[in-house]
């Protein structure tokens, strides 16, 4: 296999804007993408609400100062204050970037770049195309990537990390084609390959979310940070769990419950239905617990609550929301112009992740830097968001680290030797692992055990927390991870084995889902999207702290690192 100056392992806006960077900087660089998707098909192109910028084009009393404050402010004060003040100030810029590259963003009458109102932020600043804007930024950054000749590896599989004495070698790979291993070397790794959704059982996120960077880097030894944070998405369609985006609220939609109140007055008066998502996910579980959920059908007591979107009219939702108004339709028989959508929180995005610097560096703890491994998007924790991220953050935090991350790889890979390792060994045992898969005669299937964690998940580490609930849940976890040596496949062949896939994803979801219960146990606060019942209260002096949980399969260790803080002091968080 043919090494590479730069290994780049994901194919969303993050891998691919990294990707055009590094040939933007010093296009003698050989950059190569793996993918276990076409590029096309990564999760970044279900991302609908928008991207937030301080374009100031209908609020002119915007700034990047005030989106810094909501940002931080939105996190429960547990982003990291030097990368948030990178990212607001770097907005703009790269919004204006993406529109040249050719991204079609939905217009004003004059021609100017739309912006809509999101949850969380004082200002009209979210730049959308309707509600696909995932969908056209990644279109336009794939087609660019190609132009500049970097290499796509789509469709294959990346099992391991080459990562010796703190150092990124490369990358062990399984081609879903032919069943075909190889390693290849790299100088510089960048891992971007999104999120963990699947590790619960109701989610927003797409199949292949199954936190497989994550779980290379803790098993390398490399910790992971604040992975009790988990965003639940407020509306989440029921039953299906896809998204049904913040966008809807933006353009007015209303949150109403069994009696047809407009539920958030009560909980966020000022904000009401775009009041940040932690803070609407818990109002939503708490009406439905108070018996003040609907069914689907309308009737009182049931488990979610409707967005209505009535009011809007027939020509709004199909010119500003129409993705929402299909995926409702198709997948619940609901026609939002006319009934109400029943939703629900629904696990969403992930807060924390491979701990890196403002540079992309992944750290190897508090204080030291890998060599050569570098992350960013959704797998990386910088930390913008802490506790809670805004809404329409998450494309701009892939798309402004995704190109800061480019140009420092392209730089530091400028006099890196490529590294030396013992390429036959991580392919040798690569093919252990696959054969011992195929080889198995257990008796546990793969979505049976599957279904189990990520029950398990949800059930003990959901919207609101306990220590009791969660330690149960993580030794039914532990338990559920001895059956792993019993799964079994059908499917014994080399072509488009996803069978095979499939049990390689479930190694990485047990891994993700232990180590969020362990990091979720050990913050004794309420703070963001976690939510503790026996310790409702937030605590400054003991967690204004970053987690970091390093894992072994005898346990996972906690331990801390401080919080970057510049412009604003912590302070009660209320809207």
């Amino acid at each position: 296999m043919r090494a590479y100056d730069v290994v780049i392992v994901g194919g969303g806006l993050a891998g691919c804007r990294a990707a055009l960077e590094i040939a933007r900087t010093n296009e003698k660089l050989s950059v190569a993408a793996i993918a276990k998707t076409h590029p096309i098909r990564s999760h970044s192109v279900a991302a609908q609400g928008g991207i937030a910028a301080v374009l100031q084009n209908v609020d002119p009393d915007d700034s990047w100062e005030a989106h810094a404050f909501d940002t931080v402010k939105g996190s429960d004060y547990l982003a990291d204050q030097d990368a948030v003040e990178i990212l607001t100030r770097s907005a703009p810029d790269v919004v204006i970037d993406l529109e040249h590259m050719g991204v079609l963003f939905s217009r004003l009458p004059d021609g100017r770049v739309a912006q809509r109102a999101f949850g969380g932020h004082s200002h009209r600043r979210t730049c959308y195309a309707a509600d696909k804007t995932g969908h056209a930024i990644l279109h336009e950054l794939v087609n660019n990537i190609r132009r500049v000749g970097v290499e796509i590896y789509d469709e294959w599989y990346a099992m391991q990390l080459v990562f010796e004495e703190g150092e990124a070698k490369g990358i062990v790979m399984y081609s879903l084609l032919d069943g075909s291993i190889e390693v290849m070397p790299a100088k510089a790794l960048l891992l971007a390959t999104g999120g963990y959704g699947r590790v619960f059982n109701t989610t927003s996120n797409d199949f292949a979310s199954t936190g497989d960077g994550l779980a290379m880097a803790a098993l390398a030894g490399i910790p992971l940070e604040d992975m009790e944070f988990v965003q639940f998405h407020p509306t989440g369609l029921y039953p299906a769990g896809v998204l049904i985006s913040e966008a809807v609220r933006g353009e007015g939609a209303y949150l109403i419950n069994a009696a047809g109140d407009r539920f958030m007055a009560s909980y966020a008066p000022q904000q009401m239905e775009l009041a940040p998502r932690d803070i609407t996910s818990r109002a939503i579980t708490r009406e439905i617990r108070a018996g003040r959920g609907v069914h689907p059908d309308g009737s009182a007591g049931g488990p979610c609550v409707f967005l209505d979107l009535r009011h809007m009219g027939r020509e709004k939702i199909m010119s500003r929301v129409p993705f929402c108004w299909e995926e409702a339709h198709r997948l619940a028989g609901v026609d939002a112009v006319e009934q109400p959508i029943p939703v629900r929180p629904t696990a969403h995005y992930s807060m924390g992740g491979i701990p890196v610097n403002v540079d992309g560096r992944v750290r190897c703890g508090p204080d030291g830097l890998t060599a050569g491994l570098f992350a960013a998007g959704e797998s990386a924790c910088v930390s913008v968001h802490g506790a809670n991220r805004l809404g329409s953050n998450s494309l701009l935090e892939c798309a402004v680290f995704g190109r800061r991350v480019g140009a420092e790889i392209a730089h530091y890979v400028g006099t890196r030797k490529l590294p030396e390792f013992d390429e036959a060994r991580y392919r040798d045992r690569a093919r252990d692992t696959v054969r011992e898969l195929l080889n198995r005669s257990g008796s546990t299937r793969i979505n049976a055990l599957r279904t189990a964690v990520q029950d398990c998940t949800s059930e003990y580490c959901g919207v609101f927390r306990t220590a009791e609930v969660m330690q149960t849940g993580l030794e039914r976890l532990q338990a559920l991870e001895q059956q792993y040596d019993d799964v079994f496949l059908d499917d014994k062949g080399d072509c488009w084995n996803t069978e095979l896939i499939e049990a390689l994803e479930l190694r990485n979801l047990i891994v993700v889902g232990k180590t969020i219960l362990a990091s979720a146990i050990a913050r004794r606060e309420s703070r963001g999207a976690h939510a503790r019942e026996d310790c409702p209260k937030r605590d400054d002096a003991n967690f204004l702290q970053h987690t970091l949980a390093y894992y072994s399969p005898a346990g996972i260790e906690i331990g801390y690192m401080p919080v970057t803080i510049k412009r604003f002091p912590p302070k009660e968080r209320k809207y």
